[in-house]
């Protein structure tokens, strides 16, 4: 597979990591643990590429997780901090309840509305923020929490073919993420963590028709397994679902991982990824105030038919705001 400019490799074998458990024996197995739980990279790691090279604006899309955003804040904070000099604009887009298949179950939200579908908004979403990037993390929702069904899998491949399609159509490449596990311990619905095992498998064996993707499902997976086998109320969703800080930990650690952070490999957590550089939590935070302000303008802004969600500022006023964010971003990442 050739390297594409915005990231330093491509896919390549594993090599494992992982985050420390707590208590010297637990922080000891946890780490050997990480050591067969995250991608990372192998070969090609010698190019002196930065991640996102020759990309000015990346655009995250997908459901609720994805709008919760944390994984999307420490991916750019970790780039704030590690590339100061690089201008990269990270929106987030990601949209609660939505699906890339069309899907929705009968009686979702209590009957209130059904599941957005990505392709009702894409078009309007290209066109207004003429991203070079779109990285989409979608599948949980998907496959509408029901047992593997061929019917239902072919939805969701024919949606990702189509967000493929339409992304080329306005110029940006796609890196795709592979759905977080789903805890049926926490969140029930019998059969549904095997339905996302096969949506998340299809995905990665993309790689070898040249897609962009990166495997969040399988290191969850198997960290959940590792820690609930230490402790059985172990979770990384409380419903099975959205993901806790520890959970978008992860994903975040999958992306850099791939991109080929290899900092990230040790880390514990985000707080221990940012430890190094002098106001790196500073800059985290001033991050995660940017995108707060500026995901549900957009999003008022390119419209959607999902009710209930927060209307935002107008779009002028949150880049204006970001704008002053962005100075002290810049501010806090000059550390020469």
């Amino acid at each position: 597979m050739k390297a594409v400019p915005w990231k330093t490799v491509p896919p390549l074998p594993t090599i494992l990591r992982k985050v420390a458990c707590g208590g010297a024996r637990m922080a000891l197995a946890g780490l050997l643990f990480m050591s067969l739980a995250f991608e990372a990279v192998a070969e090609d790691s010698k190019t002196t590429k930065p991640p996102f090279d020759g990309v000015k604006r990346i655009v995250f899309l997908g459901d609720s997780i994805t709008y919760a955003g944390q994984y999307v804040e420490i991916v750019e904070a970790w780039l704030r901090t590690r590339y100061p000099d690089r201008q990269v604009e990270f929106l987030d887009l990601g949209l609660p309840s939505e699906t890339v298949s069309g899907l929705s179950e009968e009686g979702h939200a209590g009957g209130k509305f059904p599941r957005p579908d990505l392709h009702e908004r894409l078009e309007r979403v290209l066109a207004k923020t003429k991203p070079d990037l779109i990285v989409a993390c979608y599948g949980m929702n998907c496959g509408i929490y029901l047992p593997f069904a061929e019917e239902r899998f072919a939805k969701y491949r024919n949606g990702i073919a189509q967000l493929r399609k339409v992304c080329g159509v306005h110029h940006a490449k796609v890196l795709h993420i592979t759905p977080p596990v789903f805890d049926e311990v926490k969140g029930g619905h019998p059969g549904y963590a095997a339905t996302l095992d096969r949506y998340a498998d299809w995905l990665t064996s993309q790689r070898k028709s040249g897609w962009d993707v990166v495997d969040t499902h399988g290191p969850m997976k198997r960290y959940l397994a590792e820690m609930r086998a230490k402790d059985p109320g172990f979770f990384l969703a409380g419903d099975g679902v959205h993901c806790n800080e520890t959970g978008h930990w992860l994903i975040a650690k999958s992306i850099l991982l791939y991109l080929g952070a290899k900092d990230v490999a040790d880390a514990a957590d985000a707080k221990a990824l940012f430890a190094n550089h002098p106001n790196g939590e500073a800059v985290l935070k001033l991050v995660q105030h940017r995108q707060r302000i500026l995901k549900d303008a957009w999003l008022n802004d390119t419209k959607h038919l999902r009710p209930g969600m927060n209307a935002g500022i107008p779009l002028d006023k949150a880049q204006g705001m970001a704008l002053d964010l962005e100075t002290q971003i810049k501010k806090a990442t000059d550390i020469k």
